[in-house]
């Protein structure tokens, strides 16, 4: 016979830190696609069509990917759901890189850009379930912030054969900048030169 127990817990910390919904708008200054499998690099389109799995004939395009060491919880090359269809970066948080990387410039293609946005402050803090909204019906949520890696750093390294050392470089620097990666929640086209509806979700700041 088990005998039931019964507990009081008592909560006397103070309550999570609410933080209510924002709503932001911005501007889509670029749209790019990565055609071959086989390469980092994306180019430049007009538009793309974005389907419920991702930009149509992109390298990432698929419900489904196999995970590699941003995933340490699961054996390399397990598969899991696509929840990087769609790299988000920013046209400010690009010139700041660049900056101090002692760039002229760094173009959005050469780490496989798919949508550029800019006039987002610190576009690659907008938290996990924002939700980006296109002309043209196409909508995006996010997923998580994209963290840099010497991949694309090597690809950068290319661009500059007298700067080898931009390839440890990159992921230092670009820590807090590298921009977003998302999935379609709603399929549409997407046009450069647009605007896009941002809504930041209301943020529950929790702290065990």
């Amino acid at each position: 016979m088990h005998q039931s127990v019964s507990a009081t817990v008592r909560i006397t910390d103070p309550a999570p830190e609410i933080v209510p919904v924002q709503k932001l708008k911005g501007r889509v200054a670029g749209i790019y696609t990565v055609p071959d499998g086989n390469r980092v690099e994306s180019v430049a389109v007009p538009s793309l069509r974005f389907d419920f799995e991702g930009p149509a004939g992109d390298r990432h395009f698929g419900f489904t990917r196999s995970s590699t060491s941003r995933e340490p919880w699961y054996p390399r090359g397990t598969e899991i759901s696509n929840t990087r269809q769609v790299s988000i970066l920013s046209t400010e948080e690009l010139a700041e890189v660049a900056a101090r990387m002692d760039l002229a410039e760094l173009k959005p293609e050469w780490i496989g850009a798919t949508i550029v946005i800019d006039s987002i402050h610190r576009l690659s803090f907008l938290p996990l379930g924002t939700r980006l909204f296109f002309e043209g019906d196409a909508s995006l949520v996010v997923m998580e912030q994209n963290g840099p890696c010497r991949i694309a750093g090597a690809t950068i390294a290319r661009h500059f054969p007298d700067r080898p050392e931009l390839e440890l470089e990159f992921p230092k620097v670009a820590r807090g900048m590298r921009g977003l990666v998302g999935a379609v929640e709603r399929p549409g086209v997407v046009k450069s030169g647009t605007t896009v509806d941002i809504r930041v979700p209301e943020q529950w700041i929790y702290r065990a």
